[in-house]
């Protein structure tokens, strides 16, 4: 009997939850359902703006493209389109759930404040990349180096908010554009031509006319030198060890570097195949021979 009771009471609660959830889906299904739909319009509203921002993106850089747009510029505007119109298109899609435009502009309102004390820097930094598109202290391409923290390499890219450095050893420094907005920066790219300065030490022993004109040999003979601009072979110093010579040239920007090393490099055998002695610093001492 007390078992038959038992089973009587969870056949009766059982029947009394299920009667419920009856009542709940009768009474809020429709809502869940609309809800459901909702969120499933939402995710296709987002999908298909997204592929949407991905073709205006795609049209806006194919037209600066043929506008022959700096390369930098480029890469700020599209950086810029994707983030804003992302931002609209969450927007949007908040208002499709039934959020007032009047609440989402106060949102943006109070939100904007508060993001603005909170993002100073990324606001500074926004300002900083506007500033290097007007401005252009540089371009992409450029080989650039920061003189606050010694940061150098060529520019990649110009976002919205960081510029991308490439280093000669294939390293990636990205800087915040408001550093570099508010620093001094050396663009060593800028011009076409850039000036190679050596000092090259030679003993006193040395012929010093000899030295000289090997020196101006070496420049003619080389062909990243610009002959048509004005070459120096000088004595620049009178050393304590050696008498140094110094030589200026002009050489392109581009060939800088492979140009300097292979002058060395033919310095240096040149001058030991005609007995031109390079030194090693070195002190002369006398002893009086009476002590």
């Amino acid at each position: 009997m007390i078992l038959a009771a038992n089973t009587s009471d969870v056949v009766e609660n059982t029947v009394e939850k299920v009667s419920g959830m009856k009542e709940w889906i009768a009474k809020h299904g429709p809502d869940v359902l609309a809800f459901g739909i909702q969120v499933l319009l939402a995710l296709l509203f987002y999908v298909v703006g997204h592929q949407l921002i991905k073709w205006l993106r795609k049209v806006v850089r194919s037209s600066m493209e043929r506008a022959n747009s700096d390369v930098g510029a480029r890469q700020f505007v599209d950086s810029l389109l994707k983030f804003g119109l992302h931002i609209l298109l969450i927007l949007t899609i908040a208002n499709q759930f039934g959020v007032e435009s009047t609440s989402i502009a106060a949102l943006v309102a109070s939100g904007g404040v508060a993001a603005g004390l909170a993002l100073q820097g990324s606001l500074s930094n926004l300002a900083g990349g506007m500033l290097i598109l007007l401005l252009k202290p540089f371009v992409v391409g450029d080989y650039i180096i920061e003189d606050a923290h010694g940061n150098e390499g060529t520019v990649k890219e110009i976002q919205i908010f960081y510029t991308k450095l490439s280093t000669i050893d294939n390293r990636t420094i990205v800087i915040p554009n408001g550093s570099l907005a508010n620093t001094s920066l050396t663009n060593v790219t800028d011009k076409d031509f850039r000036q190679l300065d050596l000092r090259i030490d030679i003993s006193y022993d040395s012929d010093l006319l000899k030295a000289k004109s090997l020196l101006e040999q070496i420049l003619q003979n080389e062909t990243s030198v610009e002959k048509e601009m004005d070459q120096k072979v000088f004595v620049d110093d009178l050393g304590s060890s050696s008498v140094v010579l110094g030589i200026r040239a002009w050489i392109k920007s581009t060939e800088y570097w492979p140009a300097r090393w292979r002058i060395l490099e033919t310095i240096k055998l040149t001058l030991d195949e005609n007995g031109i002695e390079i030194p090693y610093q070195q002190l002369t001492v006398h002893m009086d021979k009476n002590h």
